[in-house]
């Protein structure tokens, strides 16, 4: 509580409250100017809500303040019953009302705001009963609220009407959203204005260039014939980037084309795996297993852990449902379960010295059962995780396959390809090294030709700048460049045309390259495929002969584990006993140690109270709580003069401003008479001083 207090002192001494408040003025405050805070608080959530409170009635004030507070969705803690007391302490004045509605306004006072000022237009009018008398305002009233459940021309008309009113709606929520969207994109006009400017700028530079060049191609003699040759030029360009295009799209066609062949190949090699596989005694079998297991889990397994998880919910329904327990509660429902368990022990003791045989023979068929199911429990679950194994492991082999097919688009290999594809790698590295010497040495050649490209670089510049020379001066600047540019066009022309046909025939020549791979292929794995039908029969053989020998392990393991488990039952028993003997070792030592606490205590007490000596008595707790009570008293007695001097603070200031004016205003008549002394006989004097003699002492 007082955290909520020092958040709301701290809230309202900000902007825009200004308050001023510490936590003792702020909790001194009396009901009529809680509610005047809360008002300024609703206020400037609010600004409609700008009302003094002693000008306006409290039923009045309730009404307004609750139904704010439910237009901005407060709601106050408990249940429909605490409302009535909510609306009274809000009439009232009441710090736990209050307190938590100003804690909740001020967490949360943009967002309020927000919606207050969405309240304004999204919430449908409620026209006031008195306005209702009037007839039109009436009709008009019904249309909207009727909508379209009339079927008269009336009923239509409001039916428009209400439609126009929601599509209003709808339409500022809209514009809303749109102009909440712009405050939050980071967009701002000034930003915007900036950049148009600077776009505006680029523009005037662009028009200027282009005027420039134009000026400077005018001059130039077949200017035109030259643009049309420049046109060309980007045509081609643009043509050549298109056909880029078409090759790269062709060769992603292709690369898609040969992962497909591989997964179609996969699939084959899976269905024909399946295919020699697929007996109609296996597939049966297969079937049966896949069946009784799925009627186990169904019938068996499911409902018994559905019926757990039942009682377990209405165990712990139970134990919610149930009020809160207190130590002494606890310490009843140890000793029930303390006394059930002793009777439980009692009835097992009566039974083991019946030793009846009938029922020890059941007890050998009873845990065989047990074990069995449990077993098959156990079986089932390990069935059910290794299912859920298998097909992670199939959907982990499936995405490394795809990823590997996607790294180097091929498969992953097994065995002997992998040591043939080692020998290539082994042979490809030795060619490897031969081809590294030659491209250092083409390196080493390259390094001097870039040198020599330089130098005649700057021998062709210089060149090329007398010659521009001797061109100004005949007069035909430009001719050697319009040539230069001439031959450059002509010859990239023929490099494409020429690239063109090669790419055409590299793509014949690399579909009849696959179709052979494919061809080889096919036939490499012809004996593979032989050989493996060769090997499942001998695995099937096997699988038979495992079985079998499985069973008779099953068998054996049976009996010895039915064995082990009686002895297994008879040591747990023991075990139970032992802890329970623990159990109740330990909780009597610590009620013994409890009790010897409080035994101390309530000796040490009655020593320091029997005692003659002081100090021993100031020591106990009865002069404690003796000491607690007068401070208490002391407290309500200095609060009730508070109160007293609260109440006659006003009337005793005003009373003593009264006594000072009084003085003014004697001091005031005592100096005018000073000065008519003069004037004035000595008679007159005596009878002004009685005069003022008897006027004080009436007063006084």
């Amino acid at each position: 509580m007082s955290d909520q207090i020092k958040f709301i002192v701290e809230k309202l001494n900000k902007e825009p409250f200004k308050k001023n408040y510490n936590l003792i003025t702020f909790d001194s405050l009396e009901p009529m100017q809680l509610l005047q805070v809360l008002n300024d608080v609703l206020a400037e959530i609010d600004p409609k809500q700008v009302v003094d409170i002693r000008e306006e009635m409290p039923d009045q004030t309730a009404k307004r303040m609750l139904s704010l507070l439910g237009i901005l969705k407060y709601k106050p803690p408990g249940n429909a019953t605490d409302m009535s007391t909510f609306r009274q302490g809000l009439v009232i004045g009441s710090k736990p009302v209050i307190h938590p509605v100003l804690h909740w306004l001020l967490q949360r006072t943009n967002e309020l705001k927000k919606r207050a000022y969405l309240a304004r237009f999204l919430i449908k009018l409620e026209v006031p009963a008195e306005f209702l008398q009037d007839e039109t305002v009436a009709d008009t009233n019904k249309q909207i609220s009727l909508g379209y459940h009339g079927r008269s021309g009336k009923g239509v008309r409001s039916g428009i009407r209400r439609d126009q009113y929601e599509e209003l709606m709808e339409g500022f929520k809209t514009l809303h959203k749109e102009c909440e969207q712009l405050k939050t994109s980071g967009f701002s006009t000034a930003e915007i204005r900036r950049d148009i400017s600077a776009m505006e700028e680029e523009k005037d530079q662009l028009i200027k260039r282009v005027e420039r060049l134009k000026k400077r191609v005018e001059t130039v003699q077949n200017h035109q014939r030259m643009l049309k040759i420049a046109r060309q030029l980007r045509v081609e360009k643009e043509r050549e980037e298109f056909l880029a295009q078409q090759k790269q799209e062709q060769k992603n066609q292709l690369f898609h084309a040969v992962q497909r062949l591989q997964r179609v190949q996969n699939q084959l090699k899976s269905m024909r795996h399946a295919a020699a596989d697929a007996k109609p005694e296996s597939l049966m079998k297969r079937l049966e297993e896949e069946i009784k297991f799925n009627s186990y889990m169904v019938s068996e397994k499911f409902p018994k852990e559905l019926d757990n998880k039942k009682k377990e919910m209405h165990f712990l329904q139970k134990v919610v449902s149930e009020p809160a327990m207190g130590h002494s509660d606890l310490l009843e429902l140890e000793a029930k379960i303390n006394e059930v368990n002793t009777q439980i022990n009692q009835l097992i003791e009566k039974k083991m010295m019946r030793n009846e045989p009938i029922e020890g023979k059941l007890s050998l068929y009873r845990q065989q059962a047990s074990i069995i199911s449990r077993k098959k429990e156990a079986k089932a679950e390990e069935l059910q995780e290794a299912k859920e194994k298998l097909s992670n492991l199939e959907r982990e082999v499936s995405m490394k396959a795809t990823q590997t097919r996607e790294f180097d688009g091929t498969e992953v290999l097994k065995g002997d390809e992998f040591k043939r594809y080692v020998s290539k790698l082994r042979s490809k590295s030795t060619v490897f090294k031969k081809k590294h010497q030659i491209i250092a040495e083409f390196k080493a050649e390259f390094g001097l030709l870039q040198r020599t490209e330089e130098l005649l670089k700057q021998r062709h510049e210089n060149i090329q700048h007398q010659l521009q020379t001797v061109e100004d001066k005949k007069g035909i600047s430009g001719y050697s460049y319009t040539q230069e540019e001439l031959e450059r066009v002509s010859a990239l022309k023929s490099e494409v045309d020429e690239v063109k046909g090669r790419t055409l025939d590299g793509m014949s020549e690399m579909v009849k390259k696959l179709n052979s791979l494919v061809a080889e292929k096919k036939s490499a794995l012809a004996p593979i495929i032989k050989e493996l039908r060769q090997l499942r029969q001998k695995c099937q053989e096997l699988t038979q002969e495992c079985e079998e020998k499985k069973t008779q392990y099953d068998s054996c393991a049976a009996g010895l584990e039915s064995n082990r488990s009686k002895l297994e039952q008879e040591v747990r028993g023991l075990r139970e006993e032992c802890l329970q003997e623990e159990s109740r070792y330990h909780y009597t030592n610590c009620m013994i140690k409890n009790l010897e606490v409080q035994l101390r205590r309530a000796t040490d007490e009655m020593k320091a109270y029997v005692s003659s000596d002081q100090q021993e008595k100031r020591k106990a707790i009865r002069q404690y709580t003796k000491n607690i009570a007068e401070q208490e008293n002391l407290g309500k007695k200095l609060r009730e003069k508070q109160k007293t001097v609260r109440e006659s603070h006003g009337p005793n200031m005003k009373q003593a401003k009264m006594w000072r004016d009084f003085e003014q205003l004697m001091e005031c008549k005592k100096q005018c008479f000073l000065k008519q002394q003069s004037q004035t006989s000595i008679g007159q004097r005596n009878l002004l001083r009685t005069f003022l003699s008897c006027f004080e002492e009436t007063f006084i």
